[in-house]
């Protein structure tokens, strides 16, 4: 009851945060608008993050106990948000945006003491302890996950569905440990719902649309990599630490994968494109939202594969090198999508004349 309770009162938050800062957004110019990467039309609040934040906050504080981790984390969040807005309003450096996100880590792992122990026997022959090195490998996830959520939020829908298939994922794992950190992945699922049903303008077509921004998407990426680290905790483990690929699985490999391909052609792994799983589904001719159903379900169909696996405690080894095929298979189809598009293309004409 309290978990509904929770989900509600995020949701409601949210929704009246929306509703009170767009007018804001319009007045102090926080709006996207278009150019030629983004192609959508008139200027859109970049309220979304700060809505999801308004909402998360002020449920926390109903119904999370007031701890030390609970507070460096919502001080931890706050500072991610504040890096976002600013980056959503005067377009930050990519180093000041890393060097931000480096400190945020610094403070999970040295003033929360939240870190990685181990990655587990994934290598077969040894069961991989990191010790002192951990700090490092946290601080190295921290960035990953944040900058994961943020290169992946390139439709409408996209990020907050991606987020919220993950946070959904969390909420079960850490509530079949009773974990004291359950209510924080329920709360984000609310506030993300309230964000989804302005983004998407369901159930209300009517409604003004508004955009998650830098500050939503970091902000998603800094809770969920720290949910990450407290569920491989050994302490009350709620699943292994191979496990954490799968959950965050598609935002992972798409960053990865585009960011190979950049280097590859001698350009920064952080200069934006439009060449990202969505926008290659979208030259292939599928509408915005048949992208977003698609990657989606691929996206909960790699979460529940990791589930079974760890459900059955499939080897770590294993484990591993499944996902490494996958993300060779992924990056694949992403060099060679003008093929695949090609042949997409061909058997729709194909289908075409039959039918005419």
């Amino acid at each position: 009851m309290t978990l509904i309770l929770a989900l509600l009162t995020s949701f409601v938050f949210s929704i009246v945060a929306v509703v009170l800062l767009k007018p804001l957004a319009f007045h102090c110019g926080l709006l996207d608008t278009p150019n030629a990467r983004k192609k959508h039309t008139g200027s859109i609040p970049l309220i979304g993050g700060i809505a999801i934040y308004i909402g998360m906050l002020l449920t926390t504080l109903l119904f999370i106990d007031t701890s030390q981790e609970i507070i460096i984390y919502l001080f931890s969040a706050s500072i991610i948000l504040i890096l976002g807005v600013g980056d959503d309003k005067m377009d930050l450096s990519v180093r000041g945006r890393i060097l931000i996100q480096v400190l945020t880590a610094l403070l999970m792992t040295s003033s929360a003491g939240l870190y990685l122990n181990e990655l587990g026997n994934i290598f077969y022959f040894f069961n991989f302890e990191l010790g002192d090195f951990g700090v490092i490998v946290t601080v190295f996830a921290v960035i990953t996950c944040i900058n994961a959520f943020n290169m992946i939020d390139g439709i409408d829908g996209l990020a907050g569905v991606l987020s919220l298939i993950t946070f959904v994922s969390l909420a079960i794992l850490l509530g079949l440990v009773n974990s004291s950190w359950v209510l924080l992945p329920v709360i984000f699922s609310g506030s993300i719902l309230a964000y989804l049903a302005f983004n998407l303008r369901w159930p209300n077509p009517s409604v003004g649309k508004i955009f998650l921004g830098d500050a939503g998407s970091m902000l998603v990426g800094l809770t969920i990599v720290w949910l990450l680290v407290i569920g491989v905790e050994p302490e009350n483990q709620a699943f292994r630490p191979i496990l954490a690929l799968y959950i965050i699985a598609l935002p992972l490999m798409d960053m990865a994968a585009i960011m190979i391909r950049r280097i590859r052609k001698g350009k920064s792994p952080f200069e934006a494109d439009r060449e990202h799983l969505h926008h290659i589904f979208e030259r292939a001719g599928f509408s915005r939202k048949k992208t977003l159903i698609y990657i989606s379900a691929l996206s909960t169909f790699l979460v529940i594969i990791g589930c079974v696996f760890e459900y059955f405690q499939i080897a770590e080894w294993m484990m591993f090198l499944v996902f490494c095929v996958l993300f060779l298979a992924f990056n694949h189809a992403l060099i060679h999508s003008w093929k695949i598009i090609r042949w997409y293309n061909a058997k729709v004409k194909v289908k075409v004349k039959a039918n005419a």
